[in-house]
């Protein structure tokens, strides 16, 4: 805005200032709203933030004013200031922020709108969720429970069966699924500018674990229905294959037979007529020889399930006719073999027969090792078992052959005779016949061991081989089960981990449980075995496949991550738990404005700061605002009402007149504050502070602001307790001071009170009632008013409770109960706090008859020297008197609405007393709280100190004996004789009746200082201009002539309805005279009978005590 305008209409710069401070905010709430993010599908998430949109709204209403006051600023200044410019600048400002109030209500129920109808959708997608969920977890339980079973026709049919009825299921739960699926697309598409990680990855989850159960149970179907094809085969193949057997076996022995004739082996035609016969009953057995294998395994497998069954004997029979006449077959296979090759040239085809052997041998000894090494996944090691199987029923096949050929080069050996061998065998070169001979021997046998010791080794090879494959594959699939489990349960970690919201938008109530909630321990077990797992197949020289080492290496960083993020995220919590939770006191920062700022000292003590003018303080800035307003109660003329009144105050200003006693009782036990001498720290302070503001919250909302209060009563209790801020009280403190501020009826916070102090017996000696005396005069001590309660010397205030026990060592509770009923100097605040409290809503149909107020609020005082004179609490206590009636006439106290009974009962007193003279009244003086000496509290305790000491000396110099050196100075001796015994018990009695003299003079130098500052705020009060000063008529000549009254106006005073009877000493009673006080036993005591004609109780007849409580 130009600045001519501004000089032009000064009231422009408040309109200018207001409506920026209103578009800053609108502003600042408009980015706060846009930048606001939930979980989807996280309910506790959504309904937080609907909560937080709710309150923001709510804020939003209540500057609505604000924008209306604005407004009616800028009609006004519109109607007022006739430069077009700035009405045009006015109109333009009120219409762009209108706009933008609009905007923002807009935005805020748009987005309100929208996080309801999000609750919605992610309860459905929950809900749908659980159900595919649940039927997940019925599909996973149904292929778990599939064990292998029997290997028969029904089992096999049931299992089919089964396998149907699951896959049927699947179709039927498939519609869950896809609900499901359907609501998460609706949540990512109707969402995407929220978080939607949650949901997606459970999703992910489901689907993938769905599709992984199709994928079992259609593999699963398939298996069952080949199986079923194969069992039912079986039979019909059985009989085909034995019906082969039998013609091969036919043909066999025909070929056998036709190979044993005579002579045979002559006619070269006929033998290699039966070699292609028996190369054609070779070749078909050959070609039975996996039917045969399938068969045999089969059979064994349906053995197996039918053991112990008829059914099974019968398969056993035919299964073992099967083998026995497939081994036969081949044997005479290789016989006829054998003699086909017996003829002139049989030791060569021997020793070619044996060449091919051992060629053989050697090839299927490099196609064994070339098997090598073993695979790097379970696939591949099961694929090499499968090459393996194969490979050895090659061998089993191999096997009858091999022994064959070898039988027969021993027969062969040991049947030709040398001779024989001579012709067989030609060498190029002419040699020695029986040289040849041995040679032909030689090589023969030589060959047989090496095909013997080939085939022997390649049989070890093999088993060495299917030993290392099936160790590799009992390894491998317990890594895969391993990695499997850790990939599952590393996705729900995850799932978990995506579903983390971040540590800013966390409850500060909630950070401990996210902290424990945040272990990753079982995880690292399970990361450590597949490790292992992956270290024990290395060192067994298993090469793990580029397939395994990326999953392994995949589990391995996904688990890194999450450790780094595990780790974040509890630092994070970490440093948000120190940062802002219970022990950071965070929460109370809340607790002052700018430009305060709460600080905290190293021990954990608050102190606040303000900025604007650089200064620093312990008191809070509302506890200093408090203490100020407590000023204006300082022209109460009687301390014991003005230091109730400021109590009263205090104790509103701290919402503990909202404060039960059992609730107050039940934080305490709650915190196990038991022990009464340990201290308290500050954290404990405040966490106890808190469980009594928080359950006042909830029954006070629009009372209690919790922040404030907890700082504001720790703030007073430390000024009370603990004014050199060292960071601790004693717990008996904190209940002292909590308990006396409370609502309760004041003899329950006696007998707590006492409780506190007793023994596990009941009973309380001297010094522990010491300490709660001590504790308690603490409170009025903090206000600047202990010295009208008979300073902070409690010792008076114990031996008048014991000399009221007859000095009895312990007193009980209902002695303690009798003597506080007599409300004792150091103790009279707190029933007057009572008074107070019980007087603040009464009203008085009745009119005060200095200021006319009516009807009285408040404590009415009517007098009992003049008829139909009632004085307002306001005048009392002010002094104020009208013309006619002096302060020292007996008045009467109510602080409850009078009864017909009573006010008969005040007029035969007014009536009794118009005939005593006004030497009676000047004889029986009604005195107010007196000083320490007092009837109930003993002598004065240094006059009776003193004579004791000049007694002691007197009787000690009249005995002839040097002067004693002073108490300090004295050395205990041993006594050598009854005289020295005698002057160090003297010695050891002065120097503790000087001790007492020296504690005493300390106090009364307290006391003194403190009726130096009452006197001077009096003499200010009567130092006022004369205008002011005029009271009825009367005017207060000088200070010294007030002063000069004052001892003789104390006003005679009587408390009624529930109330017990005594009198407030104000500034004047402190400065009279001590011979005034002074009085001898007799007198006082008629005093006290003068004005309290009833029982000790002093309550009066038929009226109960109502007003206990506050």
């Amino acid at each position: 805005m130009p600045s001519s305008l501004l000089l032009e209409v000064p009231a422009l710069a408040d309109f200018n200032r207001a409506w920026t401070e209103l578009t800053d905010w609108l502003s600042l709430l408009d980015q706060v709203i846009k930048s606001q993010r939930v979980m989807v599908g996280d309910l506790e998430d959504i309904n937080e933030m609907i909560i937080k949109q709710k309150a923001t709204l709510q804020d939003l209403e209540q500057r609505r004013p604000q924008l209306e006051e604005l407004i009616t600023a800028a009609q006004n200044l519109k109607n007022k200031t006739s430069n077009q410019e700035a009405r045009t600048i006015i109109t333009d400002r009120i219409e762009r922020i209108q706009s933008q109030w609009d905007e923002v209500q807009e935005h805020l129920q748009n987005r309100r709108q929208q996080l309801n109808e999000m609750l919605k959708d992610s309860t459905q997608w929950l809900e749908a969720k659980e159900e595919a969920e649940q039927v997940l977890g019925q599909a996973r339980a149904k292929l778990e429970s599939w064990k292998e079973g029997p290997y028969t026709m029904d089992a096999i049919q049931r299992k089919i069966t089964e396998t149907k009825q699951l896959a049927k299921d699947l179709r039927q739960w498939q519609i869950n699924v896809d609900v499901a699926n359907d609501l998460a697309l609706k949540l990512l598409r109707d969402y995407s500018a929220d978080d939607t990680r949650k949901v997606h990855m459970i999703t992910e989850n489901i689907n993938a674990s769905w599709a992984s159960i199709h994928k079992r149970v259609s593999e699963q179907e398939a298996a069952l229905e080949e199986t079923h094809r194969l069992l039912q085969q079986f039979p019909l193949d059985l009989e085909k294959f034995l019906a082969w057997l039998t013609e091969a076996e036919t043909t066999a022995n025909v070929l056998q037979d036709a190979t044993h004739k005579e002579r045979l082996l002559e006619d070269s035609k006929g033998v290699r007529e039966l070699m292609k016969q028996w190369q054609d009953l070779q070749g078909e057995i050959e070609a039975h020889t996996d039917i045969y294998h399938n068969l045999d395994e089969n059979g064994q497998k349906i053995l197996r399930s039918l053991e112990g069954s008829d059914d099974a004997i019968v398969l056993q029979r035919r299964l073992d006719n099967m083998n026995f006449k497939w081994s036969e077959l081949r044997k005479k296979s290789l016989n006829i073999r054998s003699h086909l090759e017996a003829s002139s040239d049989q030791w060569k085809r021997l020793h070619l027969s044996l060449q091919e052997l051992l060629v053989w041998l050697q090839l299927k000894d490099d196609e064994l090792s070339r098997q090598a090494p073993i695979g790097g996944d379970f696939p591949a090691v099961q694929k090499q078992n499968d090459v393996h199987r194969a490979f050895k029923r090659e061998l089993k096949t191999k096997e009858p052959v091999i022994m064959s050929t070898l039988e027969t080069v021993r027969i062969f050996l040991t049947e030709q005779p040398l001779e024989g061998l001579e012709k067989l065998y030609q060498e190029p070169r002419e040699l020695p016949p029986e040289e040849r001979a041995q040679n032909v021997t030689r090589l023969l046998r030589k060959q047989a061991e090496e095909v013997n010791t080939e085939w022997e080794k390649l049989n070890l090879h093999s088993a060495d081989w299917q030993r290392k494959i099936d160790e590799a594959l009992e390894r491998l699939q317990e890594l895969q089960e391993a990695t499997d489990e850790l990939d599952l349960k590393l996705r729900q970690a995850e799932v978990i981990k995506g579903s983390w919201q971040p540590v800013g938008d966390l409850l500060i109530d909630s950070l401990q449980d996210h902290l424990e909630k945040v272990k990753i321990a079982p995880l690292k077990e399970n990361v450590s075995h597949v490790n292992d797992l992956a270290r024990q197949l290395t060192t067994l020289g298993i090469q793990l496949s580029p397939y395994n080492l990326s999953t392994l290496e995949d589990l391995n960083t996904r688990w890194k991550l999450l450790q780094v993020a595990v780790e974040d995220r509890i630092r994070q919590l970490h440093e948000a738990h120190r940062d802002f939770g219970p022990a950071s006191q965070h929460f109370l920062s809340t607790s002052v404005q700018g430009p305060w700022e709460r600080a905290i000292s190293p021990n954990k003590v608050p102190y606040y700061i303000n900025h604007e003018t650089q200064t620093t303080c312990w008191d809070h800035p509302k506890m200093t605002e408090l203490y100020q307003s407590l000023a204006d109660l300082n022209n109460v003329r009687f301390s014991a009402y003005r230091t109730a009144m400021k109590l009263r105050r205090l104790q509103k200003a701290l919402c503990l007149d909202l404060l039960s006693l059992s609730a107050a009782c039940d934080a305490l036990d709650q915190h196990n504050l038991k022990q009464n001498d340990q201290p308290m720290d500050i954290l404990q302070i405040i966490n106890c502070l808190t469980t009594i503001y928080d359950r006042l919250e909830q029954e006070h909302s629009n009372l209690v602001n919790v922040p404030l209060c907890v700082d504001m009563c720790l703030n007073w209790l430390l000024n009370v307790y603990d004014t050199g801020r060292t960071g601790r009280i004693r717990v008996l403190s904190f209940k002292t001071g909590i308990i006396s501020l409370c609502k309760a009826h004041l003899e329950d916070k006696y007998r707590y009170l006492f409780k506190q102090v007793a023994s596990s017996t009941g009973f309380c000696d001297q010094r522990r009632l010491g300490l709660l005396l001590h504790d308690s005069i603490q409170i009025p001590r903090q206000l600047g008013e202990v010295a009208s309660f008979g300073g902070s010397n409690i010792e008076p205030s114990v031996r008048s409770c014991f000399q009221f026990a007859n000095n009895k060592p312990e007193i009980e509770a209902a002695l303690f109960l009798d003597w506080m009923r007599l409300e004792p100097q150091s103790m009279v605040w707190l029933p007057v706090l009572h008074r107070v409290a019980a007087a603040e809503t009464a009203k008085h149909q009745a009119k005060c008859n200095i200021c006319k107020e009516c009807p009285i609020i408040g404590f009415r005082y009517r007098s009992l020297k003049h008829f139909n004179y009632d004085i307002c609490q306001s005048c009392f206590f002010s002094g104020r008197v009208a013309k006619g009636h002096k302060m020292h006439y007996p008045m009467v106290e109510y602080c409850t609405p009078t009864t017909s009974g009573e006010d008969v009962r005040d007029f035969a007193k007014v009536l009794k007393n118009k005939f005593r003279t006004k030497r009676y009244f000047a004889k029986h003086p009604r005195m107010g709280y007196l000083p320490v000496q007092t009837v109930l509290e003993g002598d004065n305790m240094e006059t009776n100190l003193q004579a004791e000491y000049d007694r002691l000396k007197q009787q000690h110099d009249h005995k002839g004996l040097s002067p004693l050196p002073s108490p300090p100075e004295m050395m205990p001796t041993s006594p050598q004789s009854p005289r020295d015994a005698e002057l160090i018990a003297e010695a050891k009695l002065l120097r503790q009746h000087k001790g007492r003299l020296e504690a005493r003079m300390q106090i009364l130098e307290d006391h003194n200082k403190q009726l130096e500052s009452q006197l001077h705020r009096l003499r200010q009060l009567l130092e006022q201009p004369q205008a002011e000063a005029k009271v009825n008529g009367t005017t207060v000549s000088s200070p010294s002539t007030s002063l000069q009254r004052s001892d003789s106006s104390q006003p005679m005073l009587l408390r009624v309805v529930g109330s017990q009877t005594s009198e407030s000493m104000g500034e004047e009673d402190l400065l009279s005279p001590p011979q005034d006080t002074s009085t001898g036993l007799e007198e006082v005591m008629e005093q006290l009978n003068n004005s309290f004609p009833s029982s000790r109780g002093r309550n009066t007849p038929g009226k109960p005590m109502r007003e206990d409580t506050m």
